[in-house]
């Protein structure tokens, strides 16, 4: 083996160890076979406990999903969430929704704490709050990633984060030569909040990457 081969089988193991680091229970593990029974790609495990870390900093009591899925990355931010946080989610699928109910049922997430919204994101988002609230996830259709950033800025409080799934998207955006619509979207968000001004940023690299944002309490 080369040392560039040794580098990048170095570099996958340590990715793995990470992915690994928090395992998941049978609760999670259950979500996650359904998604893939219905055909829905969720959250890697190392981004579900980042959005729990994340939550749980924030002492998050208000909390919107773009993008339900079958209830992975849902039960990760309620584990997150204060006890009386009340998460948000839109998806446009709902059957994917009926599959997020029954593993926060699992959980034992009172109903009042879970707002599932079945509709078009887009459609959804802006009948939102202003400002009221403390964490946004973006994990919908990648197309539409410029407009959910717009959404969030809107619906985040001062100092609130926005965390983006999928934003190295199958190690694609890194490469220029990927050219697909899906990654050029991605692409063009992870570049321009590089240097938005209304966000503080980091692009972290756990599962399929998540770019994580501060509001900025001086932001317009």
């Amino acid at each position: 083996m080369d040392t560039d081969a040794r580098a990048l089988a170095a570099f996958r193991a340590s990715w793995e160890y990470a992915e690994a680091y928090v395992a998941e229970d049978s609760v999670l593990a259950d979500a996650r076979a359904r998604a893939e029974e219905v055909g829905c790609v969720p959250i890697h495990p190392g981004g579900g406990a980042a959005l729990r870390l994340l939550a749980a900093l924030l002492d998050a009591r208000h909390v919107v999903e773009i993008g339900t899925g079958t209830g992975v990355s849902g039960l990760w931010l309620l584990r997150g969430m204060r006890p009386d946080g009340v998460l948000t989610s839109v998806d446009v699928e709902a059957e994917h929704q009926r599959h997020a109910r029954e593993a926060f049922a699992a959980e034992g997430v009172a109903a009042s704490r879970a707002r599932l919204i079945s509709g078009r994101a887009l459609e959804v988002l802006p009948r939102l709050a202003d400002g009221a609230y403390d964490l946004v996830l973006v994990d919908g259709d990648k197309s539409e990633y410029g407009e959910y950033v717009e959404q969030a800025a809107r619906l985040l409080r001062p100092g609130g984060v926005m965390a983006i799934d999928n934003s190295l998207w199958h190690d694609k955006v890194a490469d220029p030569a990927q050219r697909d619509p899906d990654t050029i979207a991605i692409r063009g968000v992870v570049t321009s909040l590089r240097d938005d001004e209304r966000w503080t940023v980091a692009l972290l690299p756990v599962g399929d990457g998540l770019l994580t944002a501060v509001r900025r309490p001086d932001a317009v």
